[in-house]
């Protein structure tokens, strides 16, 4: 029997899922987020017991042992919330921490909840006590999570809650990364908890341009280029693979082509380099080519994890105006406010254009 079944909803439940737009929907309707670069996570408590579920319904509750504490500290014992599950490293999200914590060993997991603790990010109250939230609107939840998180996580620097705003131009701000580097801004319609559905949340990503050098392609020996292999320099002048542009037209791919079959050359990257055969080839023989790092290009990406483009970039133009040696590391490195600075905001206050 289900610890669970005397909640109004019980675990595993569809979260609202969302649908991409271009740019940021306007009217009185809207309610718009941060888009945080964690876990989606559903925490449900009923009494002394907790399950985290995923977005796609497992359970997550093992492997973070922290969240599962600091939810029972609580003086409300029966909630379901919907949130983010975030390792702070430093200032800033860091996605390959939590990566790291979907681990077999539960010593492991336990050490690292130790070293690099995580926390959650609600931004939505589904259930409290016997009161069916989800079937209220959007703002109403708010000013219920707004109470909530006062009455049992207040100072809690583990349980915190998410920005939101009625105010579309703060919402720009946090998509163009001038308060914080974000994955990019979600709007809500202010309606009930659409469980499953796409229709009540779009996504606006966020994406952010760096020049990297081309220390080698991957094709065949004959010169043609499936793929630019992307360097960035540290500051002891080490040049480091650091992510791929796999996506070129016809046009693009003569060009590099043309650019790179001459100055084929080792090494290519002196510090990181590329591995074997690639995995977006499905088993085909990948082989890279170093060549000189003289050719620079200007790609658009939008996740940065461990100094490494999480995604494939995309080629914005080549760039011969740049000198090589400008292309740093440093060029993806945190910009503006940090994370950490944008959630101890919305501690203090909902930000909700007030």
């Amino acid at each position: 029997m289900s610890p669970f079944k005397e909640l109004a909803l019980r675990p595993p439940v569809a979260p609202m899922e969302t649908r991409q737009a271009a740019k940021i929907p306007k009217g009185e309707e809207w309610t718009y987020e941060p888009k945080w670069d964690g876990f989606r996570c559903l925490a449900f408590r009923n009494g002394d017991d907790v399950e985290l579920q995923s977005k796609s319904g497992e359970t997550l509750t093992r492997y973070f042992p922290e969240i599962v504490a600091a939810l029972k500290t609580a003086p409300e014992e029966q909630f379901v919330t919907d949130g983010e599950l975030l390792i702070i490293t430093g200032e800033s999200a860091d996605f390959d921490a939590l990566l790291q914590r979907i681990h077999p060993a539960e010593s492991r997991v336990r050490k690292l909840s130790r070293e690099t603790p995580a926390s959650y990010v609600i931004f939505d109250l589904l259930v409290e006590n016997a009161s069916t939230l989800y079937e209220q609107k959007l703002r109403a939840r708010r000013e219920r999570l707004e109470s909530f998180i006062e009455q049992n996580f207040d100072g809690n620097q583990t349980i915190r809650i998410s920005p939101a705003t009625d105010d579309p131009e703060l919402a720009q701000r946090w998509l163009e990364g001038s308060l914080a580097r974000l994955d990019g801004v979600i709007a809500k319609r202010d309606v009930p908890y659409a469980v499953g559905s796409r229709d009540a949340v779009v996504k606006i990503k966020r994406s952010y341009t760096a020049d990297c050098v081309v220390g080698g392609f991957r094709g065949s020996a004959s010169g043609a280029v499936a793929s630019l292999l992307l360097g960035l320099y540290d500051d002891e002048g080490l040049l480091h693979h650091v992510g791929f542009v796999g996506s070129m037209n016809a046009a693009e791919r003569r060009r590099a082509a043309e650019l790179l079959r001459p100055i084929v050359e080792a090494p290519g990257f002196t510090g990181a380099a590329p591995g074997g055969p690639s995995r977006w080839r499905r088993g085909e023989a990948a082989e890279w080519f170093p060549v000189r790092p003289e050719v620079v290009v200007e790609v658009a990406f939008d996740h940065v994890t461990a100094h490494r483009f999480r995604h494939g970039t995309r080629l914005l133009r080549w760039r011969p105006d740049k000198a090589p040696r400008q292309c740093t590391i440093a060029q993806v490195a945190q910009e503006a406010a940090s994370t950490l600075a944008l959630l101890d905001e919305a501690s203090v206050s909902s930000a909700r254009g007030r």
